[in-house]
């Protein structure tokens, strides 16, 4: 690993980076697409996360929503120094939708605590591949997730690292061998959505990872479409939604898809 002194000139210290082969700092790429705020106050904030954004840093060193919300926050409210956002929840990278983060640490925790209670209400909408069946149904599965591989499998109930996994759905549309599905998971387990649905037969168009036909360049079709919870210091029940992605249209249509891996 290279050595720098402090008062190596800026444009040296980036060439050595850039050139090193045993580099360990990856710079991220930027993103300056605006930021879709979808509310805020100064307890919460709530985005729209496009998908294949991060929603948090992870090992890639990609952008991330929670970055760009800091740089929003610090120019917005001219707030000097690091900039506090509470992460509260989390989208898989290819997901986009709603994503609300906390600004104090009081409303961390209390955002947090409605999240491990399961009193927030969340509802998705998602394009599923093949025969959705009935029109409302409960899905129940036990998942466990190989970490190394961040690869989710239904497993036998009770099994040792399974948890117990639920949804409910809904057909709102069939067209051209697809189905658009609304969604409300009963937990909050990884993946949990991709699996289940594609346990049945039914993978999300795009997701590649859990069996679906078509790839979509990195995006899947599924959309946090709202966000129901209790204000952490009013008290009262507030809904955050967010518009779905074009595409959504193009995909109901039966020529509207074609394979991009």
């Amino acid at each position: 690993m290279p050595h720098y002194s402090e008062n190596a000139p800026v444009d040296m210290i980036l060439s050595v980076i850039q050139n090193s082969s045993d580099a360990l700092l990856r710079l991220p790429e930027v993103n300056t697409a605006p930021l879709e705020i979808l509310y805020a106050d100064n307890h919460c904030l709530a985005v729209a996360k496009p998908a294949k954004l991060l929603t948090a840093g992870d090992r890639t060193g990609d952008d991330t929503l929670l970055a760009r919300s800091k740089a929003y926050v610090k120019q917005t409210y001219g707030k000097p120094g690091n900039v506090y956002l509470g992460i509260v929840q989390r989208l898989d990278r290819p997901t986009s939708g709603v994503v609300l983060f906390a600004r104090t640490s009081k409303a961390a925790a209390r955002l947090t605590k409605q999240f491990r209670e399961r009193t927030i209400e969340k509802t998705y909408l998602a394009i599923v591949e093949g025969n959705s069946g009935p029109g409302d149904v409960e899905l129940v599965d036990w998942l466990k997730k190989d970490e190394e591989r961040n690869v989710v499998s239904v497993t036998e109930p009770g099994a040792a690292g399974g948890k117990e996994s639920r949804l409910r759905y809904r057909v709102l549309k069939r067209s051209g061998g697809r189905s658009l599905l609304e969604v409300r998971p009963l937990t909050g387990r990884s993946h949990q959505i991709r699996v289940q649905l594609s346990s049945r037969k039914m993978p999300i168009v795009g997701d590649r990872k859990y069996g679906a036909r078509v790839g979509l360049g990195g995006k899947i079709a599924l959309h946090a479409a709202s966000l129901t919870f209790e204000h952490p210091t009013r008290r009262e029940m507030l809904t955050v939604t967010a518009e779905l992605p074009d595409y959504f249209d193009d995909l109901l249509d039966p020529g509207g898809a074609s394979s991009r891996n």
